[in-house]
């Protein structure tokens, strides 16, 4: 007579078991969603955005060093407007850089600063909070909160000391909307896109 075949173990899920699964699940789809919603208002298409304008450049000497004030004119595209709405950071990045210049050989870099600011909307309050150099303030307009990134007083970019006294010097200032600090998904084929093109390059000597 065969053997009797040995007794397979039965998994039975109680009601806990499962109301726990149900609830990974729905998270996960509005984990999913969300990211689907920020990719389609990145790739919304619309206008480029309006020409970035520098409206002010003055550079100063101080106690303290080389200073900077500089004011920027300029408006975000619809799309990036659009990404913004749906928590979608942005960041914009302020670059200085001072060369000495040297008839013998390339000009030589005698200092460097960068500013980067984080740009996030908060749906729960209906505010823009700004981030930088470790401090931040919300805002309840983007134009306020772009307010602070487009203008700049006294912006220390050298130190005294790195002026030579007799030799000509000069700053390259950039300004621009960094995509590449985008979370790395909503990078996907932005580089050249005209709506997320915002930047500014400019020269000038120091007095």
């Amino acid at each position: 007579m065969p053997s009797a075949e040995p007794a397979r173990p039965v998994l039975v899920l109680g009601p806990g078991a499962a109301r726990g699964a149900s609830t990974v699940g729905s998270l996960l789809v509005r984990f999913f969603a969300g990211w689907l919603l920020a990719w389609a208002a990145v790739w919304s298409p619309s206008a480029a955005a309006a020409p970035l304008e520098l409206t002010q450049f003055e550079i100063g000497y101080t106690d303290e060093g080389v200073v900077l004030s500089y004011g920027l004119n300029f408006e975000l595209s619809h799309a990036v407007q659009e990404a913004l709405s749906k928590s979608v950071p942005l960041y914009f990045v302020a670059e200085v850089d001072v060369y000495r210049s040297r008839w013998y050989w390339r000009d030589r870099r005698v200092a460097h600063t960068a500013r980067t600011w984080r740009v996030v909307y908060a749906p729960l309050t209906a505010t823009y909070r700004v981030s930088s150099d470790g401090l931040s303030q919300s805002y309840p307009s983007l134009s306020a909160a772009l307010a602070g990134i487009r203008r700049s007083s006294d912006w220390k970019i050298a130190e005294r000391a790195d002026i030579d006294e007799g030799a000509r010097h000069y700053a390259e200032f950039s300004f621009r909307l960094d995509t590449t600090l985008l979370p790395r998904p909503l990078q996907i084929g932005l580089s050249g896109q005209p709506d997320w093109t915002l930047q500014l390059d400019y020269s000038a000597r120091l007095p």
